[in-house]
Parts: C-alpha cells; sequence; structure tokens
C-alpha cells in the first residue's frame, strides 16, 4: 500500500516534456522560475525604497545605475549553471559518473 501511494505521487510530481503539451504542465514546469523573478523584483523596488529614505537620491541613483549590471551577471550565471547541470546530467544518463564529475569541476 506505502509502495504504491509513493508511486503514485512520483507520477503526478513528474514532469515529461514528451508527453502531450498542455499550458498546466507548462505552468508546473516555469512557474519556481516565474516566482524566483517576482521575489527578485520586489527586493529590488523595497532595497530601493529603504535606500531613497534613509539615504538620500544620490545613492538610490547609484543603486539604479548598478542593478542592471547585477542583474545581467546573475542572468549569465544562472544561463552557465542551468547549461553546466544539463551537460552533467546527460553524462550521468550516459553511466560516466567520472566524466561528470569533472564537467562538474570545471563549471564550479
Amino acid at each position: 500500500m506505502l509502495r504504491n501511494a509513493a508511486k503514485d505521487r512520483d507520477e503526478k510530481t513528474q514532469i515529461q516534456l514528451s508527453d502531450h503539451f498542455t499550458y498546466q504542465k507548462l505552468l508546473r514546469f516555469v512557474l519556481p522560475s516565474i516566482v524566483m523573478m517576482v521575489f527578485t523584483s520586489i527586493y529590488g523596488v523595497v532595497d530601493g525604497l529603504f535606500v531613497s529614505n534613509f539615504a538620500g537620491k544620490t545613492p538610490f541613483a547609484a543603486i539604479n545605475l548598478v542593478m542592471p549590471l547585477i542583474m545581467v551577471l546573475g542572468g549569465i550565471g544562472f544561463m552557465i549553471g542551468t547549461g553546466g547541470t544539463a551537460l552533467v546530467s546527460k553524462v550521468l544518463g550516459e553511466g560516466e559518473p567520472e566524466k561528470a564529475k569533472r564537467y562538474f569541476t570545471i563549471w564550479l
């Protein structure tokens, strides 16, 4: 009984991209990224409010100048991390753990 419940739970939580496409599956697939972007944006707004109220106009302008660069660097890091994870997962799936360890070390 316990094994069947675990199996049913695993089947419900898995997202197979090769299955029939539905908007519900797409939403479940992209929802973590959307939530991350929303919280990052809220962080930027709240940070701006605190800096403008407590430090003044010039530090607020400095944050507004630097924030796009920080976002670009974060995007590049996210891109490299996602690509590296996909590469390591592919090599692990091919049954080559030593090669996967080397690839993982390169991305660090």
